[in-house]
């Protein structure tokens, strides 16, 4: 999908949906999430809104589940980001399959734009049939991102609204303070850099200069952050990477040639 000078109109359409999301993301995250005293106010569980009742309460509640039977926070932090995101990961594996699919099929496509350059019509007509010939949808990778973000925007407030939480301490650091040795800045930058790497994103050139910029951005923040968020972030990180190495992995050989030999 990326990678290209010239790209087809549905490509650009959902490029255009995806950075647009991700900005929208990234403005809620940054000005939502900024260091503030009001956010570390218990909620009022008796008034709690929609929002709080229904997803940060109980993200809350399963934090002090959890560290009642492993004693720390810390692990009760790893547990439940392990647990968020094995119940997104549905969603996450179909947006990242159908990433990898379109990028699979970029030699084909590009083929096709050569054949038809002058036959805008017929172009589109043999770009969907090699789509529907894969069950490639090229905007299924964006309805995803929108179920997914208010799970994890929940759970980051779930911490930082949890009084237990800030007044406890992991390892070496206090949950409730940034991390005094940048340790976990550095663990989240490095983490962030890595699960770019491993995502693949350092074959888009559109994408390489945010390969630089967001590490240096998470450091940053996760230095004024409490370190229970940083936490968070190394492991968000982590699981994600594990997800792509582990699960998926190139496909060799499945990618059907129809639609290029017209």
């Amino acid at each position: 999908m990326f990678g290209y000078e010239e790209e087809f109109p549905l490509q650009k359409r959902q490029r255009y949906v995806a950075i647009i999301l991700l900005v929208v993301f990234a403005v809620i995250a940054v000005s939502g999430c900024a260091p503030d005293p009001s956010a570390y106010k218990p909620i009022d569980r008796e008034h709690a809104g929609i929002w709080d009742k229904y997803l940060v309460l109980p993200l809350s509640d399963l934090l002090d589940w959890f560290k009642s039977f492993l004693g720390n926070y810390g692990w009760s932090i790893l547990i439940v980001t392990f647990l968020v995101r094995l119940v997104i990961f549905p969603l996450t594996w179909k947006q990242q399959k159908s990433t990898k699919a379109m990028q699979e099929l970029q030699p084909q496509l590009m083929k096709i734009r050569e054949k038809y350059k002058n036959n805008q019509q017929k172009m589109q007509e043999e770009t969907m049939k090699l789509f529907q010939a894969n069950n490639v949808n090229p905007m299924a990778g964006c309805l995803p991102l929108l179920v997914q973000f208010p799970i994890l925007i929940a759970f980051y407030q779930a911490i930082m609204k949890n009084p237990h939480i800030a007044g406890s301490s992991f390892l070496y650091m206090k949950l409730g303070e940034p991390d005094p040795y940048f340790i976990l800045p550095l663990l989240a930058a490095l983490t962030t850099y890595l699960q770019f790497i491993a995502t693949g994103a350092g074959d888009n050139p559109q994408m390489k200069i945010m390969i630089w910029i967001m590490p240096v951005m998470i450091f940053f923040l996760a230095y004024q952050f409490p370190a229970a968020l940083s936490l968070y972030w190394v492991y968000g990180n982590i699981f994600t990477i594990l997800q792509y190495v582990l699960i998926l992995k190139p496909r060799k050989g499945n990618v059907t040639q129809e639609g290029t030999a017209r």
